[in-house]
């Protein structure tokens, strides 16, 4: 079970998923998933390419805008503020503890207005 928390209406934010948890997602309605995790961060974590091709099957639209060692930086947060802009929602965003995606989320708000 994945433990979502929601931020608003439109984005939520959760630890990491595998492929597995999609399923579950979808049915919570999710239409779009954000990974601000690198991949290979540490062993045995699921590839992105793995979790956007299982989340393609069921209709689930993905980014991938890694937020790294050096934290929410101005590119992560200009790819954050392009996912926003093209993909739908309700969107989850995921990393290891869902931190990263709740600040790179924060940090839009500034330059989307």
């Amino acid at each position: 079970m994945v433990d979502i928390r929601e931020i608003d209406g439109e984005y939520s934010v959760s630890g990491q998923i595998t492929v597995d948890d999609l399923d579950q997602i979808k049915a919570l309605g999710f239409k779009s998933i954000v990974c601000n995790r690198p991949d290979e961060e540490e062993p045995g974590q699921p590839a992105f390419a793995e979790i956007a091709a299982r989340a393609a099957e069921l209709g689930i639209e993905t980014a991938h805008v890694p937020v790294g060692k050096t934290g929410v930086d101005e590119e992560a947060v200009t790819g954050m503020v392009d996912a926003l802009d093209d993909l739908p929602r309700p969107m989850l965003g995921y990393c290891r503890s869902g931190a990263r995606s709740t600040t790179v989320y924060q940090k839009t708000h500034h330059m989307r207005g």
